[in-house]
């Protein structure tokens, strides 16, 4: 049959489609090229906001209309259960985050209509790629023990689960012989990898006297030939370690950029969500991940408008993110979601407050932005070109080792960069979220 997948939500979302477009294809199924060619369409739903999930189930109702074989995957399921038939009555299957690689199966068996939430993800499943392209997302830590107050994460996504360091080195190992540049590993808190279950198996020469699993995972994959960069996300200040910040210095594969939710900057409203770490302890993490590079790229979370944030709390929040000199932020206005506890708590904050409040840290941001990018003016960067820009076409785009865009103009008659292919760019000009350069 003919199928597509549509994704709505994070990375994980993301690398949670691409292995069931994997898995679909080894089962000798083929990638329609548009809706309308579509047999079957599979809705990767995302949960963490009351919108996302109205798009997600809005989208799945839509197929279901134009009389599609339609699934529905991902973390609104797990927050449903069974209610997700009652919401949509005609919907053939639905499966949970960790039950994905069911799919096929699911679609052999032809028994509609189907729920599966079970959490137990086979292997192979978590390590089926699409074949081709130069980057790719690798799972390492499955779900969330961190219980953020306002988080529905840990419910949809279950209990913290570190894959072995054996199974992650030889999928890095596989993608990289198919010509993969650039990984990508992913974990709700990544930092934590290793310290629910044991996850090391494999002793590397160089690994053996880091002792914290999450650093030596990272010394472990850049030895590997044929990989050039080695990303993760996302972190928690309590991860910024003395051995991950000496893994920085010792492997330049391993990126100087790290997303580093910092949610609030009021102690206040930081205890109210569970956070586990004041103020001053996310300053301190990023003062040690600049002490060795000033240009080390730090973006972040924020939400305004939890609910008791007052006028003070806010002020709060926008002097942290001053005085970390985030590189970008993602601002996001509170909405409460079923089930966790800060959905108990009156939603006092009114929506035109939050809204402002929301626009005062994004032009913040912009001009916070716009400095850091200044800084860089002058500098050379090494970019991997990633193809032709989406504003303007005529020129080439790329991201250098802090995830910071960088376009620049191609040369009459020259030859266009292959997708993954290293070049050195001198910065001439910025803005507050791309750079612009010139081939050295």
């Amino acid at each position: 049959m003919k199928f597509l997948v549509h994704t709505y939500g994070c990375q994980m979302n993301v690398r949670d489609s691409e292995a069931v477009e994997a898995l679909m294809l080894a089962a000798g199924h083929e990638k329609a090229a548009n809706e309308d060619e579509a047999e079957v369409v599979i809705v990767n739903s995302c949960t963490v906001r009351q919108k996302a999930e109205e798009k997600a189930v809005g989208k799945a109702g839509n197929l279901i209309a134009a009389k599609k074989i339609t699934g529905l995957m991902g973390c609104a399921v797990k927050r449903m259960g069974a209610d997700v038939f009652k919401r949509l009555p005609k919907l053939d299957f639905a499966v949970a985050p960790r039950a994905f690689g069911l799919i096929p199966r699911i679609l052999a068996d032809g028994r509609f209509p189907r729920l599966e939430l079970g959490d137990d993800v086979a292997p192979e499943s978590l390590a089926a790629h699409v074949e081709g392209g130069w980057q790719a997302f690798v799972t390492v830590l499955l779900g969330c023990d961190n219980r953020c107050s306002y988080c529905i994460v840990p419910d949809v996504r279950g209990h913290e689960y570190s894959r072995p360091a054996k199974e992650v080195i030889a999928e890095v190992a596989a993608l990289a012989r198919r010509g993969v540049k650039e990984v990508c590993l992913l974990g709700q808190s990544v930092l934590r990898y290793g310290i629910r279950n044991a996850a090391w198996e494999a002793e590397r020469s160089s690994a053996v006297s880091t002792r914290e699993a999450f650093p030596r995972l990272l010394r472990a994959l850049a030895e590997i030939d044929g990989i050039e960069r080695i990303r993760f996300t996302s972190a928690h200040p309590s991860g910024c370690t003395d051995e991950l910040i000496q893994v920085y210095q010792d492997c330049p594969k391993v990126c100087r950029h790290l997303h580093l939710p910092v949610q609030s900057g009021s102690d206040r409203i930081l205890k109210e969500m569970g956070r586990r770490y004041t103020r001053a302890d996310y300053l301190a993490a990023v003062r040690r991940l600049r002490a060795f590079d000033p240009e080390f790229a730090v973006t972040t979370d924020v939400i305004v408008g939890y609910p008791g944030e007052t006028a003070d709390d806010f002020e709060a929040t926008r002097s942290l993110m001053e005085e970390a000199g985030f590189d970008n932020a993602f601002v996001f206005k509170y909405s409460p979601r079923p089930g966790t506890r800060a959905a108990q708590l009156p939603d006092d904050v009114p929506t035109a407050e939050k809204e402002r409040r929301d626009q005062v840290l994004l032009a913040d941001q912009e001009s916070r932005g716009q400095r850091r990018n200044d800084a860089l003016v002058g500098t050379v960067r090494e970019v991997l070109a990633e193809g032709p820009s989406k504003r303007n076409p005529a020129r080439w785009s790329g991201r250098d080792g802090g995830n910071r865009i960088v376009v620049w103009d191609r040369a009459d008659g020259a030859r266009a960069p292959a997708p993954g292919e290293r070049v050195h760019l001198r910065i001439t000009a910025a803005h507050p979220q791309i750079l612009i350069g010139e081939p050295t």
